[in-house]
């Protein structure tokens, strides 16, 4: 059979920033859309997170007949496009947040626990941009993929493989149309929980043509250099960053001890329930995205919070006993920062406000100072290191590499073959 179609891969967002990675496939009538989401870049402080302000500013890619016409105004090409799909790979905003902007027409994909938890995240209206005539809890209509299962749009198949990152639930894929398959990692790391499953992925992801890597790695040369910078302090891992956590509370056996995590870094929150010292309770919507993921879980509200009525009410911890404990809890701190005692220690476990890039940051860590606490950054990182990439980049052997979800694609190397480093909005044919 001769194929007069070739297919290509168009890159129209997140080449040289960390996040934000939208890319098409495309082979004849039919084409897929991964990821869909948000370049976080909050010293912008834009007016407003309207459609066209985050195209003006290159938040989200100019991408053609995959948005809702509602939103664009452009009806899509059903003539040109017989056959379209979306993927997300992990819940991450900056991989997630624009999913309400694809048609309604067109089906998104993604793991189960991706599935699952973005309605639960975007329950108050806070986590997603809003569908174009809906409230903004909205959450469009996901189709879940089981780890080894494919999908098909038109003649393109999506795989999707178990992954790891600090986000529950990370998948990578494969795209395989008629005459190329394209591996895509979605963001990827070897020092967390799972290595075992990123090295299947990565198996399986040999036999394909191309590999689009995340190299959030090579983004800081001269702190990898010199290792300074807090992304690599602190534990190289997750199990690492666990133990710190215990070892830190057999430490201060009489000291008020808090803590937060970034709320879709589920399994790290359940491995330091797991092993904690002391009880570990839980701010009350913390709780309750545990719960509904079957997980139950000690918890505390704040002072005039209203009751979760899923919640067991024989977990609930008051709020004062709390305040006054030294010894028997490890609990989250999410706000009333004052009320803490002097003399405590509070762990920032990869939490909101993120770090210094955030304008936030440092007046979050200055108040801590301020009441005479101590402030503890208690870091792992969801990304491959450049050691890490470089094995990854060894266990696949592509022979096309294409780095994306960084600010210097250009320090990532290919042995094993050639490396391209695509323009936004760049088509690139295989």
């Amino acid at each position: 059979m001769i194929l007069k179609d070739k297919t290509t891969i168009t890159f129209y967002n997140g080449l040289t920033t960390i996040g934000g990675p939208m890319i098409e496939v495309a082979y004849g009538h039919d084409h897929v859309l991964f990821d869909l989401g948000e370049v976080y870049r909050p010293e912008l402080a834009l007016p407003d997170e309207n459609y066209r302000t985050l195209i003006q500013n290159q938040l989200i890619g100019d991408v053609a007949n995959f948005y809702d016409p509602k939103i664009t105004g452009v009806v899509l090409d059903t003539e040109r496009w017989q056959h379209a799909g979306a993927y997300l790979s992990h819940l991450h905003l900056d991989h997630s947040k624009a999913l309400n902007l694809i048609a309604p027409e067109i089906p998104v994909f993604a793991g189960p626990l991706t599935a699952k938890m973005l309605p639960i995240l975007n329950a108050a209206g806070d986590f997603l941009l809003p569908a174009a005539g809906r409230q903004s809890s909205y959450t469009r209509p996901i189709t879940a993929v089981e780890p080894g299962e494919t999908v098909r749009v038109g003649q393109i198949s999506l795989e999707v493989w178990s992954s790891d990152h600090d986000a529950y639930g990370a998948t990578g894929l494969i795209v395989t149309t008629p005459d190329r398959e394209v591996a895509y990692t979605g963001d990827i790391r070897l020092h967390g929980y799972h290595p075992d499953w990123v090295k299947q992925f990565l198996t399986r992801a040999q036999h394909s043509d191309v590999l689009i890597t995340e190299a959030t790695g090579y983004s800081w040369p001269e702190e990898a250099a010199s290792k300074d910078d807090q992304e690599f302090q602190g534990p190289k891992s997750e199990t690492e960053l666990t133990a710190e956590v215990v070892e830190l509370q057999k430490a201060n056996p009489n000291r008020q001890i808090t803590f937060n995590t970034y709320p879709t870094n589920v399994e790290r929150l359940l491995q330091i329930m797991a092993n904690s010292p002391r009880t570990v309770v839980l701010h009350a919507k913390r709780a309750q995205l545990l719960k509904q993921l079957g997980k139950d879980a000690y918890y505390y509200y704040l002072p005039r919070e209203e009751k979760i009525s899923e919640l067991n009410p024989k977990l609930a911890i008051p709020y004062s006993q709390l305040l006054q404990d030294k010894h028997e809890y490890l609990w989250q701190v999410v706000d009333d920062f004052a009320s803490l005692q002097p003399g405590g220690l509070y762990l920032h476990s990869n939490a909101e406000p993120l770090g210094d890039f955030d304008p936030s940051y440092a007046p979050f860590v200055q108040q801590f100072k301020e009441l005479e606490i101590e402030f503890r950054a208690l870091r792992c990182s969801g990304h491959a290191d450049q050691k890490e990439l470089a094995e990854i980049i060894e266990l696949v052997q592509p022979p096309t590499l294409i780095p994306v979800h960084t600010l210097h694609p250009e320090l990532v190397e290919n042995p094993f073959g050639k490396r391209i480093l695509p323009k936004r909005k760049q088509t690139i044919t295989l």
